[in-house]
């Protein structure tokens, strides 16, 4: 689940000067050129997902407001869509749909397929600003692929596991999308129209989770998160994209947060459970092997070396009244690397220990996705 991540950035976020960097990009057939701040030294190095872009916004990049610029993509690699490496935003939806069995799945995939159109007609282009635009892609499920007439290179069906702590379950799901952006009212009037445009009786159910950041980048339990993600376009991309394809990956869990735990354990106790200080996410010299920093790096070793990475995208969500916790979402260009990470959890990854994380929250919901290259989404149109 990774609760823990963005960096010490977060502290020194007001004292940090910026430089401005100024370069052209292109995207379609126009050019835009840009200033914007780049943090220097350990700031750079340590910014993670909500934390880059809020720094972002709080440092005022200069961007067109007819000409904003989507997710940068390496000319050498097939193109991904736009919600794969991207940063994050302020707020995120997560729009989980189950297809009835008969439902015709290739008119249904048809639509979302043209996911732009249904962007643009929510925030049209002419009247685009830095808060309204949204970076948005759409996965689909294996079976849900399968019945498209779609391979994948990689099989992605997402198991059952069963741990000490808890379980993860493995709910199933048939299209999926993911959309950032700075105004939730945006994204809800996204929601509504992908639901509407779908064929008539074609969903069986689904549910639209809304997220948003926290206290600059921190999980609902106090933790930063981001800590370990990939900080640059490049770094993100080479995580994310499946090199021949330009497609990714996609794992989302919905966990729920056991809040009376999180409000009543000492820090110092937590603190032990993650592996991270609380205040600044410095990473513990010394470590129980249970550990969420453990059991996702292999080892409990000071630094010890990841042996996979993901781009993790995710944000907390919810209410005090009812249900809230994290909405974990990440992109890798193999499924592997997920299930490294999620056998650990649990104590199927070589060793008996199960991962302390658990202590705080449940997970409800879970399931792979793939999110096809943007040229392989345009043959499901």
């Amino acid at each position: 689940m990774a609760v823990v991540r963005s960096t010490q950035f977060l502290r020194k976020l007001g004292s940090a000067r910026p430089t401005v960097f100024q370069s052209s990009r292109s995207y379609g057939t126009r050019t835009f050129v840009t200033k914007r701040p780049v943090l220097l030294g350990a700031a750079a190095v340590a910014v993670g997902t909500a934390g880059a872009y809020t720094a972002y916004k709080l440092y005022g990049g200069d961007v067109p407001k007819h000409a904003l610029l989507q997710p940068v993509h390496a000319a050498t690699l097939p193109e991904s869509q736009p919600s794969v490496f991207s940063q994050t935003k302020q707020h995120a939806l997560y729009l989980w749909i189950h297809l009835k069995p008969e439902a015709d799945s290739k008119a249904c995939a048809k639509v979302v397929a043209n996911l732009q159109k249904h962007v643009d007609a929510v925030d049209p282009p002419a009247d685009r600003t830095e808060d309204s635009e949204i970076w948005a892609g759409v996965g689909f499920g294996p079976n849900c692929y399968s019945q498209l007439g779609r391979k994948t290179k990689q099989d992605y069906a997402y198991r059952h596991r069963q741990g000490p702590l808890g379980e993860m379950p493995s709910t199933g799901g048939d299209i999926f999308v993911h959309a950032k952006c700075d105004e939730q009212s945006k994204l809800f009037e996204l929601c509504q129209q992908i639901l509407k445009s779908l064929p008539k009786d074609s969903v069986k159910e689904y549910e639209d989770v809304y997220s948003f950041v926290f206290r600059y980048g921190r999980d609902l339990s106090g933790f930063i998160d981001g800590t370990e993600n990939p900080a640059d376009d490049e770094s993100r991309q080479e995580v994310a994209v499946e090199k021949e394809t330009g497609g990714s990956y996609v794992i989302t869990q919905k966990w729920i947060h056991r809040m009376n735990v999180i409000n009543s354990t000492k820090d110092s106790v937590m603190e032990g459970w993650v592996g991270r200080s609380r205040e600044d996410s410095t990473e513990l010299k010394k470590k129980p092997i249970s550990s969420h920093v453990a059991r996702m790096t292999g080892g409990n070793a000071f630094a010890q070396p990841k042996k996979f990475e993901i781009v993790r995208q995710s944000m907390p969500y919810g209410n005090l009244s009812d249900k809230c916790g994290l909405f974990f979402i990440g992109y890798a260009a193999h499924p592997q690397n997920f299930e490294f990470m999620l056998d650990r959890m649990v104590g199927a990854g070589g060793d008996p220990h199960s991962d302390d994380v658990m202590r705080l929250s449940d997970c409800v919901k879970g399931t792979y996705w793939y999110f096809p290259g943007a040229e392989e989404l345009k043959k499901l149109r």
